[in-house]
């Protein structure tokens, strides 16, 4: 579905990304860990068209998209759910779902089709309708900023960090939701800092270290290699 081949990144003179392999198989959900400043962050943006490679070539379902901008990048079926989440705080949680299919001008039944399905998933969504996105809890707001992703019903749905700043309980909402959107038919590309968690949901997963893929594989593997052991998880 997704082939990322030689890709450099910069910013500015400074190499971010170098010479980055990643293939991502149709309904797989893949994991990409590291450490801070690795340029995990940076390398979803590239993918979603928000930066551009300096070297290399994405390709999504056989077409060439690392020269395309972002709307074009949605159309074609990513969507990124940023680290951070950027909900539209002074807009209600329904204004913030419909404008997560804005770009795909759907017509009102497909709109409300995809709304049940992301209301389904996160019935607690569906109790605050009519709120005030900025005033859900941090949880809450993470389970909107997923749920306006997946109104544009992409067949690969990237999310940065999912986890970050949440509690325990919603860490495992969240994530438990990956799997069951994952068991529906879709693919997931997710950066996440909980390198234990992450390695156990995914089908495979890839070490970022320093800009570059240094290991890579199913992720019981990965999670029981000297590299993830030490370097991850102080073993």
């Amino acid at each position: 579905m997704l082939k990322i081949e030689e890709v450099d990144v910069y910013y500015g003179e400074a190499r971010v990304l170098s010479d980055i392999f990643i293939e991502i198989r149709d309904q797989e959900l893949v994991s990409l860990v590291g450490a801070n400043g690795s340029g995990k962050s940076t390398l979803l943006k590239t993918i979603s068209g928000l930066l551009s490679p300096r070297k290399g070539e994405i390709w999504f379902n056989e077409k060439r998209i690392d020269c395309h901008p972002p709307n074009q990048i949605v159309e074609a079926g990513i969507s990124q759910v940023p680290e951070g989440r950027h909900i539209f705080e002074k807009l209600s949680v329904e204004d913030n779902l419909e404008l997560g299919s804005y770009s795909l001008k759907v017509d009102e039944r497909v709109m409300k089709e995809r709304r049940d399905w992301v209301l389904e998933l996160f019935p607690i969504l569906e109790e605050r309708q009519n709120q005030k996105a900025g005033t859900l809890s941090g949880g809450e707001q993470q389970m909107l900023a997923i749920g306006r992703s997946l109104m544009s019903q992409p067949k690969l749905l990237m999310l940065d960090e999912p986890s970050l700043g949440l509690m325990p309980i919603f860490v495992d909402k969240v994530l438990s939701t990956l799997n069951t959107i994952q068991q529906e038919g879709m693919t997931i590309f997710l950066v996440e800092q909980n390198v234990k968690r992450a390695l156990e949901q995914a089908d495979r997963g890839y070490i970022l270290q320093n800009g570059s893929i240094r290991k890579e594989g199913p992720g019981d593997e990965l999670l029981d290699s000297d590299l993830v052991r030490e370097a991850y998880l102080g073993i």
